[in-house]
């Protein structure tokens, strides 16, 4: 008995390219025999289903009852942020998650626009690599008490909450202090992370196999205000002065939970991973000089005058 195969899409909603890319991927998962499952009725809309073959494949799913739960993988048209809307929905039921790129760097995605055909291709023919990315455990405590509980696959981030004010803000290693020091934030971000927010921030770019977690204090009032690079078993610990101000936490640039002075931000590698399908066997310091256009040439290379 075959089990029919089944994938959900989820898409940039504002887009203009969206709608064109959404219909295309349904109509050629649909000839392949592949059901279209979205969260949304307008994603429905959007694929227009019965005009491309696709009819009655394509099933509307609440956001709230698992819906990537039996999906052989979720394909993404959008940029990072769509693929990190799309990994929390993934990662509860150990899906694996595949990025098309609408948008500018689009660092986590596996493929661009122009290359839809043969992407959606790849899947059909299931020629493709899942690798696991690692996740942060995040635990927000005040006076002791656990008051939140959250995850991320790029980065937590504290921030001060009020423009005018500084953060005060101790870190804290395995249990030990490290520095304290007023800043706008501290960020806390896995390998996969060092390539976002963190490395605006002025962190180092960390290899996605190495095992670690990253601290990179955002605009510290301080002699040592450096990254830190520690063990993926560490335990790091943002805790907000009790006599300062109040602070903001969010992960992944989204779930924003307020901190009071006092709470207290604690971070592990996350139990479940992530896991992102991959089409290409090319390395990582390719995909990092491809996405952020970096010269590989020397200056006298670059601008070398012509031989007359």
């Amino acid at each position: 008995m075959t089990t029919e195969r089944e994938v959900l899409l989820m898409v940039h909603p504002d887009r203009e390219a969206t709608g064109e890319a959404a219909r295309e991927v349904s109509a050629r998962f649909a000839k392949a025999g592949i059901r279209i499952r979205v969260i949304e009725e307008d994603v429905c809309a959007l694929i227009n289903p019965d005009e491309h073959g696709a009819g009655s494949r394509c099933t509307v799913v609440a956001a709230d009852d698992n819906p990537a739960e039996g999906v052989e993988l979720v394909f993404v048209l959008g940029g990072d942020g769509t693929l990190l809307r799309a990994a929390e929905v993934a990662r509860p039921a150990g899906v694996p998650v595949l990025g098309v790129n609408l948008g500018r760097v689009g660092f986590l995605a596996e493929a661009d626009s122009d290359a839809l055909a043969d992407t959606v291709q790849r899947v059909v023919d299931g020629d493709y690599q899942v690798e696991e990315r690692m996740t942060i455990d995040v635990t927000v405590t005040h006076d002791g008490e656990e008051v939140a509980r959250t995850w991320a696959l790029n980065e937590a981030s504290v921030e001060k909450s009020t423009r005018e004010r500084v953060l005060d803000a101790l870190i804290e290693v395995d249990g030990r202090p490290v520095s304290a020091f007023g800043c706008d934030g501290v960020l806390c971000a896995t390998p996969t992370g060092s390539t976002a927010y963190a490395f605006s921030a002025g962190g180092p770019i960390i290899w996605p196999d190495v095992q670690a977690l990253l601290v990179v204090p955002s605009n510290a009032h301080a002699m040592f205000s450096r990254p830190l690079v520690v063990s993926r078993d560490s335990v790091i610990t943002v805790g907000i002065d009790p006599d300062g101000s109040s602070a903001v936490l969010t992960c992944d640039g989204t779930r924003p939970i307020d901190l009071e002075p006092g709470a207290r931000v604690r971070v592990t590698c996350g139990k479940i991973p992530v896991r992102l399908v991959r089409l290409w066997d090319g390395p990582f310091t390719d995909r990092l000089v491809q996405k952020f256009s970096l010269p590989v040439k020397s200056w006298r290379e670059r601008h070398a005058r012509p031989v007359e």
